[in-house]
């Protein structure tokens, strides 16, 4: 409710969430920025080792597994891993604890990620909101 109501009542330094950042993704970052990182347990050696990740899914894998389009997204591959891991084990499906984890996991740190970009993109608008006002006061 509260991101709704900023967005009715200052619209010009709340982003709208159906539509794209108005910043550069890499404003900010001289060097760029980091690839998405996904964090792996390693379970021999218990040290977290570090996968650098991009979209695997493919279009088609997800259309042939039937998937709906709200779960066509980053965490797309997972979700396979998943759901081809109950088809396998199906009657002891809680052997498949460890896939869903790794899904559950990866959806939490895509929605963290999602919410990072919101704030950011707020800030920027504040802070350029605060530039122009500096602006016309001199």
């Amino acid at each position: 409710m509260g991101n709704a109501w900023a967005l009715y009542a200052h619209p010009d330094v709340t982003p709208h969430p159906l539509k794209d950042p108005s910043f550069d993704p890499l404003y900010g970052f001289p060097n760029g920025r980091k690839p998405r990182d996904v964090h792996k347990q390693n379970t021999t050696v218990h040290n977290v080792v570090s996968l650098v990740l991009e979209m695997i899914a493919t279009e088609e894998q997800m259309q042939s597994a039937k998937l709906s389009l709200e779960d066509r997204g980053y965490c797309a591959h997972k979700l396979l891993e998943y759901q081809s891991c109950r088809a396998d084990v199906w009657p002891w499906a809680a052997k498949c604890h460890h896939e869903r984890h790794d899904y559950l996991n990866c959806e939490y740190e895509d929605y963290i990620l999602r919410l990072k970009e919101y704030e950011r993109e707020k800030r920027l608008l504040h802070r350029k909101k605060r530039i122009e006002e500096k602006k016309v006061v001199e």
